[in-house]
């Protein structure tokens, strides 16, 4: 019974490991899974929520500043009494508390100033994040045609082979028979070698792509990971129909090089603002309360019950001699306890409040240099955003006429394609009825096979180059039809 249990243990992880191997990546699905894993957007990500701790720091500026306060010291010998501000020779225990609240009223609106900053480059930070994600996005669809294209080249070498090999066998038996000389099969065998050579360096660009694809993907597992077998129609050509000026125009307002460039001139110009805002003065407001209270001995006097008054003489008359005598109350210097914690802190309490202004003057002209280098910086994004906007108009022209350029040639290599089957066709016909050498039947094949692997090469530039067309346009990649 334990035997029949391992045994299905055993073959239940045979199949799911069978099943994870045989997993199949659609190109959808590696893009969703580099969005989700790419270093670079996680970065970006990490940028965004750095921006956003920015925005609450800027929102705190408005709020006013609390601090509370409290001391607690041992003093030992001749010390004086903090409550009494007595000297006498004691150890005790004193303590001090407090809180403070201040408030900016005015700085030159440098706290508006830095909350509108935080909100642009919180936005800017998003910016950065799309183009991220688009650029990512597109540089996995590109490795992940790229294997679709080198896998099918090998299949249009290997059906070609798998002709030759037909082509091969036939020869053998018309050459056995007499009709075809030796040299045709020698020509047939020197070609099949050649595909053969062919095949493996095929199956070894496949493999390079694939690894290469899995790498962009962050996946380790290079001999399992493969890309789904499907057929990639070419999609619609109605982004080629739309004129040149409206993908433009839609690029400039959705594409995210404008948008970083817009949003970099306008922190340089908020920057600027925050730098002339130390021209005003700054005012504070402050209020605080504290409080102490002392653990030293306290002292009193008390009026002595036995020698109530103290009759001292001062001085005699000058003329009788008499004594001149002054009588005082006696009192006793008496030492108790501490006064009560409690009763300390609120009969030993007190405010302070107040305003404080602070008018630059002259700082070595640091202000003014900041100002002029922020200067500088807007005229420097200025330039940027008219540099990106000139780019952008280059990338999209160029995007432009590279898909039209694409369309063109695919349809061209479809026709290529076409004659070159008549003509192998025709080649084959002659070569079974002996009218033809092997050496210009296998020119023949070789023209077709070329034509056919500049068909798929055509075909997935083509769709490739429609990709980008579309991103320009403005068409998101979750949007794309893949």
């Amino acid at each position: 019974m334990r035997i029949k249990i391992v045994f299905l243990c055993c073959a239940l992880l045979g199949v799911l490991g069978t099943q994870a191997q045989e997993k199949k990546w659609t190109l959808r699905e590696c893009v969703e899974y580099a969005l989700e894993n790419n270093i670079t957007i996680k970065q970006s990500e990490l940028d965004v929520e750095a921006t956003s701790i920015d925005r609450l720091d800027a929102i705190g500026n408005f709020l006013p500043s609390l601090n509370a306060s409290a001391s607690n010291f041992w003093n030992s010998g001749l010390v004086t009494d903090p409550i009494t501000n007595t000297n006498s020779t004691q150890t005790f225990r004193s303590s001090n508390y407090g809180v403070n609240v201040g408030i900016t009223i005015f700085n030159g609106l440098r706290n508006i100033k830095t909350f509108q900053r935080a909100k642009l480059n919180k936005l800017l930070s998003q910016y950065n994040l799309g183009k991220s994600k688009d650029d990512i996005a597109l540089f996995v669809a590109n490795s992940y045609l790229q294997v679709l294209l080198n896998k099918e080249s090998l299949k249009v070498i290997e059906k070609q082979h798998e002709i030759t090999l037909e082509q091969l066998q036939r020869t053998k038996d018309l050459v056995d028979a007499g009709v075809l000389p030796q040299g045709d099969l020698l020509e047939i065998e020197a070609t099949s070698a050649d595909e053969l050579t062919r095949i493996v360096q095929a199956e070894n660009s496949v493999q390079i792509a694939r690894i290469g694809l899995a790498q962009t993907l962050l996946i380790k597992d290079y001999e399992n990971f493969d890309i789904a077998e499907q057929e990639y129609l070419v999609p619609g050509v109605e982004i080629l129909e739309k004129p040149i000026d409206q993908v433009i125009a839609q690029a400039r307002d959705s594409r995210y090089e404008v948008q970083i460039a817009e949003q970099n001139k306008l922190l340089a110009e908020k920057d600027l603002e925050l730098a002339r805002a130390a021209y005003y003065p700054t005012l504070n407001g402050s209020f605080g309360y504290s409080t102490r209270e002392s653990g030293a001995n306290t002292f009193s006097q008390v009026l002595d019950e036995n020698n109530p008054v103290l009759t001292q003489s001062i001085g005699l008359v000058e003329e009788t001699g008499q004594n001149v005598i002054t009588q005082t109350p006696n009192f006793l210097l008496l030492e108790g306890g501490p006064t009560p914690f409690i009763e300390q802190l609120y009969t030993n309490d007190g405010i302070s409040y107040g305003v404080s202004l602070s008018v630059p003057i002259f700082n070595g002209f640091s202000t003014r240099n900041s100002v002029k280098r922020n200067k500088v910086n807007v005229k420097r994004t200025e330039f940027q955003l008219e540099q990106a906007e000139l780019d952008l108009d280059s990338n999209v022209y160029q995007a432009y006429l590279d898909a039209k350029g694409a369309a063109e040639a695919y349809e061209a290599a479809l026709v290529s394609v076409k004659a070159q089957e008549r003509a192998y066709e025709y080649a084959k016909d002659r070569y079974d009825v002996g009218l033809t050498n092997a050496f210009d039947f296998s020119q023949s094949k070789f023209r077709l096979e070329n034509a056919q692997s500049q068909e798929v090469q055509n075909k997935f530039d083509y769709i490739f180059k429609l990709k980008v067309l579309e991103l320009y346009f403005g068409i998101k990649i979750a949007d794309i039809k893949l």
